[in-house]
């Protein structure tokens, strides 16, 4: 008994320790994210160069699967980026709905005869389609079914310009996104790949790519997401990027030099988490071929996509990216501490081990092994009470921090009078919607090789736009 005893109670201070670090971690990493958002006094310098002489040649490339909802307000907003030289180019993966036959009728294409050269392998292209619209190229790849992965590779050998950006068939990129997530490759010529910032467009009304109405959505569970989303963004991504040390870039919006990805392999079919797959390859890649590389993140860069509005969507969503990290995590175990691999085998891969794959496993734990030294009347019950309404009201504050200086940086019109229900909504996610995504987490390698290569389907809607 005394064993068992000594053992919670060890078990009970590891748990403690852990959340204690993981809030001081988070909280270090919003303020260098709040800090580091005034530093671009380089960066405004180089827009009137960047619009004058947009020398960054880009193939958009848009992967689909059972989209018809979505697709043509996606290719509406890339028509009116403030961008002069790129290319679209959508990849029908099997879908069995219209998403096909709604952008062959949108951009008047036709179809062509045109030879590809497999850079990478894929699954059998079946159509292509060509057209334009307002000027800018449009191609339509058909294909067999092989999932996210195989269809960005199939894009990849399709495009014709040196750098790509792959974004989701939900999402719509702001008006000068592509002007800012190019800004880092003209002024450094080592970069291979820049992400930009994910935002949730439920409440928001766009029109042209622009902003003109910005609001909490009214649905509780899509508002809870937005100040997580803020959160996650503004914080450890901008910390790592200080050190060039992202293992994830986003596969909603993120920009890659082709002929490296190419020579790396391309994205892996046989992961879910093919977007933090390809970077840690890049990394992996790049050092093992001493190339001098830089990965970087850019704060104002932004994607508008939506959130799941219903908590079983959620749980599809949180369940396949847990598995894709530890997909990850698993297949670049090697560079675990290995001195070729510097930072990003020790700090950056030991960080997403521990706080992010391993967190709900500690967390569930921690929270199990609480309550038993309750039931044995062995915990101080006062303490721990306080210990972790101290918690929660600390993830209140980094939170709410988080989610205003968001609002600020990127300039969003927003009711001062709703003030209360941020701090309501910054509250019900830490403590609540946190420990309902950690156990979805938990239990998510349950039986995870059924279905591994299947898009997770997820209820659409129209994206708020004026016309």
């Amino acid at each position: 008994m005394e064993i068992t005893r000594t053992m919670l109670e060890v078990i009970e201070l590891f748990f403690i320790i852990y959340l204690m670090g993981y809030t001081i971690i988070l909280g270090l990493s919003v303020i260098v994210g709040a800090v580091s958002i005034y530093e671009k006094t380089k960066r405004k310098e180089l827009k009137n160069i960047i619009k004058s002489k947009n020398n960054v040649r880009v193939s958009i490339l848009i992967p689909a699967y059972n989209e018809e909802i979505t697709i043509i307000q996606t290719i509406e907003s890339l028509i009116n980026l403030e961008y002069s030289d790129y290319e679209i180019i959508v990849i029908d993966d099997g879908s069995k709905d219209k998403t096909s036959e709604k952008v062959i009728k949108y951009c008047k294409m036709k179809k062509v005869d045109r030879f590809i050269v497999d850079k990478i392998n894929t699954k059998t292209i079946e159509n292509i389609y060509e057209g334009s619209y307002k000027g800018v190229s449009i191609t339509l790849v058909k294909k067999v079914n092989g999932g996210k992965a195989d269809s960005l590779n199939v894009g990849i050998n399709v495009s014709n310009y040196p750098w790509f950006i792959c974004i989701d068939a939900d999402s719509i990129l702001q008006a000068d996104s592509l002007q800012k997530i190019v800004e880092p490759i003209i002024e450094d010529s080592r970069v291979v790949a820049s992400g930009g910032a994910i935002m949730l467009n439920n409440g928001v009304k766009l029109k042209n790519g622009k902003i003109q109405k910005y609001d909490m959505p009214k649905n509780l569970l899509a508002s809870m997401q937005v100040v997580e989303y803020n959160r996650t963004f503004l914080a450890s991504r901008i910390m790592f990027d200080k050190i060039n040390a992202n293992l994830i870039i986003s596969g909603a919006f993120g920009l890659f030099r082709k002929d490296i990805v190419i020579a790396a392999g391309g994205y892996e079919p046989s992961t879910r988490g093919e977007d933090m797959e390809l970077v840690i390859k890049l990394h992996t890649f790049c050092r093992a071929n001493k190339i001098d590389y830089k990965m970087r993140y850019v704060s104002d860069a932004i994607c508008w996509t939506q959130a799941p509005e219903r908590l079983g969507d959620l749980i599809k969503q949180r369940r396949r990216w847990h598995i894709g990290l530890y997909e990850c995590m698993k297949k670049y175990k090697t560079i675990l501490l290995k001195p070729e691999y510097g930072i990003i085998g020790s700090l950056a891969y030991l960080y997403f081990f521990i706080y992010e794959f391993a967190s709900p496993y500690i967390e569930i734990s921690g929270i199990l092994v609480t309550i038993m030294l309750y039931v044995l009347n062995i915990i101080n019950l006062k303490f721990m009470i306080a210990f972790y309404l101290f918690y929660i009201l600390l993830g209140v504050l980094i939170t709410t921090v988080a989610y205003f200086t968001t609002i600020y940086i990127n300039e969003l019109n927003f009711n001062i009078k709703k003030v209360g229900k941020v701090l309501f909504l910054c509250f019900f996610e830490v403590g609540f919607l946190r420990l309902v995504l950690a156990w979805v987490r938990f239990s998510a390698l349950i039986g995870y090789r059924k279905n591994k290569y299947k898009w997770g389907k997820i209820q659409r809607k129209q994206i708020k736009q004026e016309s």
